[in-house]
């Protein structure tokens, strides 16, 4: 049963003025519509969050205090939970009000929205009342009389056009807040990328679309436009700006094409409303969460990340056939580099390749892809973006530091070790760091939540499992979903593309073992093309029609019994019912003999081998 819900509460808390209290202690039942991971603190280093609370009639904004953030980790407050709120404190950024949570209580865990709550209209703060606080400063319950008697930064008056334009859009909705059961909105978001204007072509005809990613403070949406729509808003909207976007339809996110977290997405229609934003002082700012080079292992493949550096080499562009597209695309290499002396590979495609020209600039990329390819690569998609020598700190100190001496620095290269290795994200193979499958199941009995270990191993294959050895994938690029077979077709429920025949993948179970005990190991297309050679999944599936049961299963027993270091990635599993931890082959790599002859060379060499027994 839903807790009843402080009715009003929302409008009470944001009608306060800034002068009325510091602190104040009241007892408010609300409901939390949505929790958001913020900046980190730059003085304590400790993650903010920043939640939407509904009364069931309104919702506001507000703050976590840092003590409360083990509730968000341990997953006490999230999405619908009903908070019982005792204590709070205010600020005014940016004539803003700022609602900052100190104290609370969990009372009920809800799996649905309690009634179809608005947003408030802010009154805005006298401008000689308030200052724009710090972060670290922002959870202070008073200031001394002499910080308060400091006038407020001195910031250019919007101009009579900017105020005319943000009171006729009245309310402004976050994108946190947005729903299909919603109709009467307007966001205020800035366009953070935009894809190139592309055509289609399906069964009802031809066509064009394009897509946009939007964000302001409290999150991001991808938005779609097509045909006639597409063709009229694509030069309206610009990668950068900010917008008045209105009259759109809210639809469920279709997830296979967007990385996003947002559950919902817009379709961009004829009625939609679109308006530039003439007074940027409040506009949302682009937020990065960088992840410095020598940290990309940690990322899992396919996964995507921002990361900073420095463009120390460019190559020149080339072209690539596309089976999936049937197509020539451009294609250039970059070389990134940063303070932590790593260096990665990033792939640009088709017109960023071929506009591409800033060697040697600091350059910001959100959203890129993570691969794995030689270690560790980076390559740029649709739904990335990237800014040229932007005004962040992180800019301004990495053009210093390479300016007065990465220049001359020698950098570490992502390289898979072992020779030729296959498979997902994880960590590298480490032969110094070998452990037992012994060991390795000790060890990974204690894996608990989604939270994987990774291991470094040498095993011996045994036995294949041969039945169920693949699957019929699409032949979609980057698509890989299973297809179906209907009326001598293939279809693909993912990207919606129909193919004469399917492209088969590997789904590999093997029986592992070394000296200590046996394991059983899971791998996916990669694992399998090592172990058979490089013959995929498809021939192999040709094999057994063509030549039959017996010759495919003589040719996979000839293929057991030979030893591969691998990094295997333990993970704890639910399987009807019952937990497990289950063994995925991050990497799998063939013994290379020069490899563990000069690592054996390096050890007696080295301090083990000459110390006295």
């Amino acid at each position: 049963m839903v807790a009843n819900l402080s009715q009003g509460g929302c409008k009470q808390l944001h009608s306060a003025g800034p002068d009325d209290v510091d602190i104040f202690e009241a007892t408010y039942t609300l409901q939390v519509l949505s929790v958001k991971s913020v900046a980190n603190n730059t003085t304590t280093g400790q993650d903010r969050f920043r939640i939407i609370v509904s009364d069931g009639i309104n919702f506001v904004q507000a703050m976590l205090a840092t003590q409360l953030n083990s509730l968000v980790a341990e997953e006490s407050i999230k999405k619908h939970t009903i908070l019982s709120i005792t204590k709070m404190t205010c600020n005014f950024v940016q004539d803003k009000r700022l609602l900052i949570i100190l104290s609370l209580h969990v009372v009920e865990q809800s799996d649905v929205k309690v009634g179809d709550p608005q947003p408030l209209d802010a009154p805005k703060a006298a401008a000689a009342s308030s200052t724009t606080p710090t972060a670290s400063t922002s959870l202070r319950p008073a200031q001394s009389s002499a910080a308060q008697s400091k006038p407020a930064p001195q910031r250019a008056a919007p101009s009579a056009a900017a105020t005319n334009q943000a009171q006729a859009h009245g309310s402004i909705y976050p994108i946190e807040g947005l729903s299909p059961y919603q109709n009467n909105w307007t966001i205020k978001a800035r366009v953070t990328q935009k894809s190139d204007l592309k055509t289609y072509s399906n069964q009802r005809g031809e066509g064009n679309l394009f897509n946009v990613t939007l964000m302001d403070d409290t999150g991001e949406i991808r938005a779609t436009a097509f045909n006639a729509v597409a063709l009229e808003l694509y030069d309206k909207l610009v990668e950068g700006k900010v917008y008045y976007i209105s009259k759109a339809r809210v639809n469920f996110a279709k997830k296979q094409f967007s990385h996003l977290s947002n559950e919902y997405e817009l379709g961009f229609e004829k009625s939609t409303m679109i308006e530039e934003c003439l007074d940027l002082t409040n506009a949302p700012t682009i937020k990065y969460n960088f992840v410095p080079l020598d940290q990309l292992e940690t990322i899992a493949k396919d996964a995507t990340c921002d990361v900073i550096a420095i463009v120390k080499e460019a190559t020149e562009t080339n072209e690539i056939y596309s089976k999936a597209s049937s197509r020539n695309i451009t294609k250039r290499e970059l070389t990134l580099v940063d303070q932590s002396q790593f260096q990665v590979r990033m792939t640009l495609w088709g017109k960023q390749a071929e506009n591409f020209s800033s060697k040697d600039q600091v350059i910001a990329f959100r959203n890129v892809k993570v691969g794995d390819f030689g270690g560790r690569s980076l390559s740029f998609f649709s739904s990335s973006s990237m800014s040229i020598n932007p005004s962040t700190d992180e800019a301004f100190e990495l053009r210093g530091w390479y300016d007065s001496a990465g220049k001359e620095q020698e950098f570490k290269a992502y390289a898979s070790s072992g020779g030729g290795g296959a498979g997902g994200g994880g960590p590298a193979f480490k032969r110094e760091e070998i452990k037992s499958i012994m060991d390795i199941k000790a060890e990974g009995s204690s894996t608990s939540g989604d939270k994987a270990q990774y291991f470094s191993a040498r095993a011996t294959l045994l036995f294949v499992k041969h039945e169920n050895m693949w699957y019929p994938a699409c032949k979609g690029e980057n698509c890989n979903k299973k297809v179906a077979e209907a009326g001598g077709e293939w279809s693909c429920e993912s990207c919606q593309k129909k193919w004469p025949s399917p492209e088969y993948r590997y789904i590999m179970s093997l029986a592992c073992a070394d000296h200590s005990e046996q394991a059983w190991l899971q791998g996916f297309n990669d694992v399998g093309e090592v172990i058979f050679d490089h013959r995929t999944a498809t021939d192999l599936h040709q094999m057994k029609e063509d030549e039959g049961e017996n010759k495919f299963q003589a040719f996979v027993q000839e293929h057991s019994c030979e030893t591969y270091n691998f990094t295997l990635r333990a993970k704890l599993d639910e399987y009807n019912g019952q937990s497990r931890v289950r063994y995925g082959i991050s990497k799998i790599m063939p013994i290379d003999y020069k490899e563990e002859m000069k690592y054996m060379r390096d050890q007696l060499l080295g301090d083990w081998g000459q110390t006295a027994v």
